[in-house]
């Protein structure tokens, strides 16, 4: 059963991407354009968002770094001044595999910077207009890094998990104002992030599948979106495990 209004027509929405010149923010704003949407992009990386525009003719593009505010804001306001925005998602993500053995104080404030606070950021600029409205979507994109806590993950998961605990409270002071607001939580999808990662990665998906398993959960309303279900189903069930088995169950798993 959807929690948010269902999108069932993508023709004419005005949707902008945050963080979406690679992975599964491209391969979303590539099907969304392809369903008839006016999509924006934004990201950091001129040249993926030149080839982006250049792959996807119709596709808008406005390069920012999330992390400052202003640029954020400026965005936000060129592009609504041309007319609401149907549907918005953070997508900036920041990785580096860290271990409280070798911590490092700037990768966890860089984690937290670009994958919590831009957030933050568009959220401030855009949310006074939508709720004005009465209508839109926001929708975060997490992980199931998020769920608990993971070895290599100690500045990573936390992010994560403020970004899931950000959407819920979201929900509950947007629903009643007609806004729609969801979270997304992917397993293992074969971006420049997990290419980092030096195991073998079950259930990986491509860009593509996870944007369709996203755009499926906007369409129907969902407001917790996960895939793929064969890896995403046992992950939430570890997500209720007591501590003394889960950290067992974690060691065994992993190795680490």
């Amino acid at each position: 059963m959807g929690l948010n209004p269902k999108i069932d027509n993508w023709r004419g929405k005005r949707v902008w991407l945050l963080g979406a010149s690679t992975g599964i923010g491209r391969a979303v704003a590539v099907a969304l354009h392809a369903r008839g949407a006016q999509v924006c992009v934004s990201a950091r990386n001129q040249l993926a968002l030149d080839g982006l525009a250049a792959q996807c003719p119709g596709i808008a593009t406005i390069a920012l770094d999330a992390v400052d505010a202003d640029a954020v804001r400026s965005a936000a306001k060129a592009l609504l001044a041309q007319g609401g925005l149907d549907l918005v998602m953070y997508c900036a993500g920041y990785y580096s595999a860290q271990r409280a053995t070798d911590f490092q104080l700037d990768e966890m404030n860089k984690h937290w910077q670009v994958n919590y606070v831009g957030a933050l950021h568009m959220l401030d600029a855009v949310l006074p207009a939508m709720r004005g409205a009465g209508r839109g979507h926001v929708s975060l994109v997490s992980s199931v890094a998020g769920f608990r806590g993971l070895p290599k993950s100690l500045a990573y998961g936390p992010t994560k998990a403020a970004l899931i605990n950000l959407a819920e409270g979201l929900y509950i002071d947007l629903h009643g104002l007609g806004m729609g607001v969801s979270v997304v939580n992917p397993g293992f999808v074969e971006t420049p992030l997990t290419a980092q990662n030096g195991f073998k990665m079950p259930a990986l998906i491509s860009p593509e599948t996870a944007a369709d398993e996203i755009i499926a959960g906007w369409e129907k309303g969902e407001f917790d979106i996960h895939f793929p279900k064969r890896f995403t189903r046992w992950m939430k069930i570890l997500r209720v495990l007591p501590y003394s088995a889960y950290f067992k169950a974690t060691k065994q798993f992993t190795g680490l």
